[in-house]
């Protein structure tokens, strides 16, 4: 685990006039960013320094200089191709997908700012989750709007902090949308399983559930029990021994799993929910993309459904419900997960982090699995020497 505790933007906020002269509003100049121009492996990734940057366009747009960003599962998905179809508008309206920036977490500083703007202004450190339908962070500069982006936690510097929104907003949809969790339900219901627990979305989730005095159990492989035991897993279980399921059947049944693995895991992990006491089945490998994908946005969303619905009234004869569970991003429940990152209940896992030139690096990283916390990119502002990799 790294944690770096540098203020990695203080002194650089007057940078991004290199490119864009004046007030960003209004005006449209070119930025450095790593693109796709075509979905594939790494070897579609490409540097350029004329990718037209964002403007605010909207009175509530909100301009984000990059200090820093991270890589999530869901970039190597998006650099294959999955949701594509995820802004069917801007499909309808003609516009190409490509050149596609990638990247969905942002730590950063504000540089310009709408009109109607009122919780942010020039030179605030902000972070949040990129939504999939705009262009991401591997860049200088990203526009979201207000109600995206929230007051970067204090106590973190930007490699830290650009390691927690995705997760945090993913695991948030899933434990609080989906499975109907708050800190005051957590209390009621002790007994959470996650499996998969030593990604981003699984060592956030560990964390906030302890946060909410829940006691947890997770699956993860042997060297990587110290990590979630760390950072406050009760009870560890090694999905590599070859007796998991055996192990997790002998333990009381759970009120809520949160799974990360999909597969074989969700046939017999089902069964470890309580029955007929409200205890629900969340996943976060769900068919929706891959079947808007390649059936279309209707076919593939009627053919997802009726996945989820068949399965859901299977359940339900044993008192269980399950629950798909979805990246949202959400600036105000950032503003939530500052105030636990402040008080110490909730830190960074930073397994590796890399300059701007070596995305391409970074991506083969996290394209070997086993994650142990989040891989970041260091913003461009840091690449001082202005090279081709």
């Amino acid at each position: 685990m790294l944690l770096c505790r540098q203020l990695l933007c203080s002194g650089k906020r007057a940078c991004f006039r290199r490119h864009l002269s004046g007030s960003s509003r209004g005006t449209q100049g070119s930025m450095s960013a790593w693109v796709i121009d075509e979905y594939g492996t790494n070897a579609v990734l490409r540097y350029a320094e004329d990718v037209p940057a964002p403007a605010v366009s909207s009175p509530t747009d909100v301009l984000v200089q990059v200090c820093a960003t991270s890589l999530n599962p869901l970039d190597l998905s998006m650099r294959g191709g999955y949701g594509v179809r995820r802004d069917p508008l801007s499909l309808l309206g003609g516009s190409s997908e490509f050149p596609l920036v990638l990247g969905r977490d942002v730590s950063g500083v504000v540089v310009d700012c709408g009109v109607e703007v009122t919780h942010f202004g020039p030179g605030d450190e902000v972070w949040a989750a990129v939504p999939p339908w705009k262009q991401g962070s591997l860049a200088e500069f990203v526009s979201l709007s207000e109600y995206e982006v929230s007051h970067k936690p204090q106590s973190l510097s930007h490699i830290e902090a650009a390691s927690i929104p995705y997760v945090a907003n993913t695991a948030l949809s899933a434990l609080v949308n989906a499975g109907g969790l708050c800190e005051e339900t957590a209390h009621n219901k002790r007994y959470f399983l996650i499996t998969g627990a030593s990604g981003g979305v699984g060592t956030f989730s560990i964390q906030l559930l302890k946060a909410w005095g829940a006691h947890v159990t997770v699956t993860c492989s042997h060297n990587a029990e110290g990590l979630v035991r760390g950072l406050g897993a009760d009870e560890v279980v090694d999905y590599t021994a070859g007796d998991a399921e055996q192990r997790l059947e002998t333990m009381d049944r759970f009120d809520v799993i949160l799974d990360n693995v999909g597969g074989e895991t969700e046939q017999w992990a089902l069964t470890l929910l309580k029955s007929w006491s409200g205890s629900k089945y969340v996943t976060l490998v769900t068919p929706l993309l891959s079947s808007t994908d390649h059936m279309g946005m209707l076919s593939g969303g009627i053919q997802a459904g009726l996945t989820v619905c068949d399965l859901s009234q299977s359940l339900l004869s044993s008192g269980v419900f399950y629950r798909w569970g979805f990246y949202a991003p959400d600036g105000p429940a950032l503003d939530d997960i500052r105030t636990l990152v402040d008080s110490g209940k909730i830190l960074p896992v930073v397994e590796a982090h890399f300059p701007f030139s070596q995305v391409p690096q970074a991506f083969l990283k996290l394209e070997q699995g086993h994650a142990r916390g989040k891989t970041v990119v260091r913003g461009s502002i840091f690449w001082q020497q202005r090279e081709l990799p």
